[in-house]
Formats: structure tokens, C-alpha cells, sequence
């Protein structure tokens, strides 16, 4: 349960003279953020259609509702897939076979030691977990916020550069005046659930991997309806978007430069104009 809710460019290099006036930890970690955020992109640029197959991507949450549809539209575009299950048996009955598919036992829970050899090799991850509901008030934490974390530091042993999370829209809904909204107080009754995505989505921020964190509204798993709207970080308080479309929005993310360092919000709406998702990402401010 990733959520209980429901022209390509580089990034600026650091101008020398700025470079100067920063502090060395600054200028070092803003000049791996920049070259992080340009490897993908330029591989696939420069690269032809048959060698952008072997494009290898780690999905965490792989068999779980929002995540399988990330794995099924990897494979479709060609991505080569490394799908992270606690659950061998279940990923196989759940996830198509394909020849770029391959299934590794993942539990983003147990530390990120143990999660460097399922993501080593790879070129990016999209974390599409979500704690199950149970009778253990920590689960949220151990998945939510302890579980990313384990697979941010994994990335960065790893020498992963590129990290797609699935997060959710309400997150930081204290610092927007939503305390009454029902959604963020039901969900965060189930022990702190947004509070626990909320400290994940910082931590990300702050490892200077190249990120995009997509916060979607409330969750349905019936065919999309509408057309997707995306908006900056703290901006949607309500609506409901497709796990299709959340999962075309996470795979747009990996070809997409423009959504390099960002968090955005999506839901649907009906009346919405269709815009191409790179669109999309060029109009929202990065971090």
C-alpha cells in the first residue's frame, strides 16, 4: 500500500565564483547532485533503442498493487525490471514472466546491508512499499519512513543515483493547515502514517541522491478516469488518481529528466486538459 489515500535539460552546474563562496561540503555535495542527475538521461539520449532495454531498474513493493503496475509498465518500455519482494512465491504467481524480470528477496525493514546486494548494479529504484495493516502500531515506521531510509543509505553504498518514491498528497499537511482534514487524521491514526512518509521524503532530500517524490491523492484500482493534474509539494488536499496513472507518472519520472530533484502531487480530474507528463515536470519548480 504505496498510499492509503489514493525538452530534456541538466541540471545547473555550480558557477565557479559561487563555488567559491560555499562551504567545500556544499560545492562537493551540489556537484554530485548535478553529475547524478545527468547519467541516465545522457545514457539514454545517446544510447540506440536496443541498448535503452538494458536500462535496469529495482522496484521495491514490487507485488504490491501500485508497484506491480510500476513493474508491468517498465517492461513494457523496455527496462530491464529487479523486482524486491518478501515473498518469492507470491511475486511469481503475481508478476508476468518476462526475460527482463528477475525476482530478488527484499524486506526494506531488515537494514540497508542487506538491501546493497538486491540493489547493487542497478540504475535506479522506485520505492513503491507501504507498511500492511496489522496489529503492530510501528508498522508504519518500520515501512513508511525506516524501510526508504534503509533503501536511500542501501542506494548510496551501492552507488545507485537515481530514486523514484511513491509517497503520498497530505504529508506535510500540519504545515498546511490541514490538522481537520479528515483524510490526514484518519490515516495518521494509523500510527502516524504521513508523519512516517513526511521524515522518509526529508531524509531523501537530504542524501543528495537525484530524486522525484510523487505524492498521489486517494488510491483506486479501477481503469484511469480523467486526466492527470500535477502540482508543486503542499498544494492538493483532496482527490483520487489511479494506480495506473501513479504508476505511468513514476516510469515518466526515469525518462524525464525535467522531474530531476522534485516533489510532485497528482490526482485526476475529469475536466483536466491531457498534457504530456514532460510537460508536467518542466512546470514544477525544483528543489
Amino acid at each position: 500500500m504505496a498510499s492509503a489515500l489514493g525538452a530534456v535539460t541538466a541540471r545547473p552546474h555550480l558557477h565557479p565564483a559561487v563555488a567559491l563562496a560555499l562551504p567545500a561540503a556544499t560545492a562537493r555535495k551540489f556537484l554530485f547532485r548535478s553529475r547524478a542527475a545527468s547519467t541516465m538521461y545522457a545514457a539514454s539520449a545517446s544510447s540506440p533503442a536496443s541498448e535503452k532495454k538494458t536500462t535496469t531498474v529495482f522496484v521495491a513493493g514490487s507485488t504490491g498493487r501500485t508497484g506491480k503496475r510500476v513493474v508491468e509498465k517498465l517492461l513494457a518500455k523496455g527496462f530491464g525490471v529487479v523486482a524486491g519482494t518478501t515473498d518469492l512465491q507470491r511475486a511469481r504467481g503475481s508478476l508476468p514472466p518476462d526475460p527482463n524480470l528477475r525476482l530478488v528477496t527484499a524486506d526494506v525493514t531488515e537494514g540497508a546491508d542487506k538491501l546493497v546486494e538486491a540493489v547493487r548494479g542497478v540504475d535506479a529504484v522506485v520505492c513503491a512499499t507501504g507498511f500492511r495493516r496489522s496489529f503492530d502500531p510501528f508498522a508504519p515506521w518500520k515501512v513508511d519512513n525506516f524501510g526508504t531510509v534503509n533503501l536511500v543509505e542501501a542506494c548510496r553504498k551501492a552507488g545507485v543515483t537515481r530514486f523514484i518514491l511513491v509517497s503520498s498528497i497530505l504529508v506535510n499537511g500540519a504545515a498546511m493547515g490541514q490538522l481537520l482534514n479528515p483524510a490526514y487524521i484518519v490515516l495518521n491514526l494509523l500510527g502516524l502514517t504521513l508523519v512516517a512518509k513526511l521524515q522518509a521524503e526529508k531524509h531523501i532530500r537530504r542524501s543528495g541522491i537525484n530524486y522525484t517524490i510523487v505524492r498521489p491523492g486517494g488510491l483506486t484500482d479501477q481503469p484511469p478516469t480523467g486526466n492527470i493534474v500535477m502540482e508543486p509539494e503542499d498544494t492538493l488536499y483532496s482527490g483520487s488518481i489511479s494506480r495506473d496513472l501513479v504508476a505511468d507518472v513514476a516510469v515518466e519520472a526515469l525518462l524525464c529528466q525535467e522531474s530531476s530533484y522534485k516533489v510532485v502531487e497528482i490526482i485526476a480530474r475529469p475536466d483536466a486538459p491531457n498534457r504530456p507528463l514532460q510537460d508536467m515536470f518542466a512546470a514544477i519548480k525544483q528543489n
